[in-house]
C-alpha cells in the first residue's frame, strides 16, 4: 500500500527523518515505535502531506504521492489523525461526522438556492451514515453532545469515526492511546481491528503503549534517530538488543555485565 524510499526531512541542520525506508502492506495494522525524537510524527507528517520532504519518495499503491497536499491525499483515501484530537468543539458529535465527505451539494451557494430537495436527500443519507458509524464505535449515545465536551478517549473515537465517513484506504494514527483510559483504549482497539478485518482498512499507528501495539500490530517498525532501526513481530522487537539500546541507552550485554558486577 505504502512504500517509503530513502525519505529525508531536515529542519536546518537537524535531520528529523534521515533516510527512512519502509513498507506498509495492504490490509495490515503496522506499528511504528521508537524513543521520543526518533522522527515518527515527522515521518507521518511527510507521508500525509503536512510537510514536504527534503528528498526521497513515497508511493501509494504504486503511484508517486511525494509532496501531495493533504486534501489531495484525502481524495485518494489516505487519512491521518493527530495525537491531540482536532474536533469542531461547538458542533455535535453527529455534525462532526456529517461534515467530513467532500463535495457536498450544500457547499455551493447556487445549489443551496436551486437544489434544496437534493440537499435534503443528501443530508438524510449523511445522517444515516453518521448514526451507523457512531453505533459501530459504541458512542451513539453521544451523538447530540457537543464534541468539545467529550473525554480524550471519546475524541479519539470520533476521529476514527471521521475516517469511516469517507471509506478510507489507509489511516495513520498518531498516538491514539495517549491520555486514554484502559477501558476506552480497548474499545478503540476493538474498532481498529474490526475496521481492518471487516472493511479492509490498512492502518499504521504510532504508539508508546507496547501492550496495545502487541495486541494489534504485525509487523512493528522501530525508528531511532530518523532511521528505521528494526522490524518484526512484537516479540522479535522486544528481544532486539539494538531496540533495547535505543530505548534504554544500554544493551542487554551491558545490563548483564552491570548486574554481574
Amino acid at each position: 500500500m505504502i512504500v517509503v524510499d530513502d525519505l529525508h526531512r531536515h529542519f536546518g541542520g537537524f535531520r528529523a527523518v534521515d533516510g527512512a525506508t519502509l513498507e506498509i502492506a495492504e490490509g495490515s495494522i503496522t506499528g511504528l515505535v521508537g524513543p521520543n525524537g526518533a522522527g515518527k510524527s515527522t515521518l507521518f507528517n511527510v507521508i500525509a502531506g503536512v510537510l514536504p520532504p527534503t528528498s526521497g519518495q513515497v508511493t501509494m499503491a504504486g503511484d508517486d504521492i511525494t509532496g501531495l497536499a493533504p486534501h489531495e491525499l484525502f481524495h485518494r483515501g489516505l487519512l491521518r489523525t493527530f495525537q491531540i484530537a482536532h474536533e469542531f468543539s461547538s458542533m455535535t458529535v453527529r455534525e462532526n461526522l456529517m461534515m467530513v465527505p467532500a463535495g457536498q451539494t450544500g457547499e455551493s451557494i447556487w445549489s443551496s438556492w436551486t437544489r434544496r430537495a437534493a440537499i435534503r436527500d443528501e443530508e438524510r443519507a449523511l445522517l444515516r451514515k453518521a448514526d451507523e458509524v457512531l453505533e459501530f464505535l459504541t458512542i451513539d449515545h453521544l451523538k447530540d453532545e457537543k464534541a468539545g465536551n467529550l473525554s480524550g478517549g471519546q475524541k479519539k473515537l470520533l476521529e476514527l469515526g471521521r475516517t469511516m465517513m469517507v471509506d478510507a484506504r489507509i489511516v495513520f494514527l498518531d498516538e491514539v492511546g495517549a491520555g486514554v483510559n484502559r477501558t476506552l483504549l480497548n474499545t478503540i482497539g476493538d474498532a481498529i481491528q474490526r475496521l481492518n478485518r471487516e472493511r479492509g482498512y490498512t492502518f499504521c499507528m504510532i504508539e508508546h503503549d507496547m501492550e496495545f501495539i502487541g495486541r494489534l500490530c504485525d509487523p512493528v517498525i522501530v525508528m531511532a534517530e530518523g532511521k528505521v532501526l528494526s522490524q518484526g513481530t512484537i516479540d522479535e522487537i522486544k528481544s532486539d538488543e539494538r531496540v533495547i539500546e535505543a530505548y534504554l541507552g544500554t544493551g542487554l550485554k551491558n545490563k548483564a555485565a552491570a548486574g554481574a558486577g
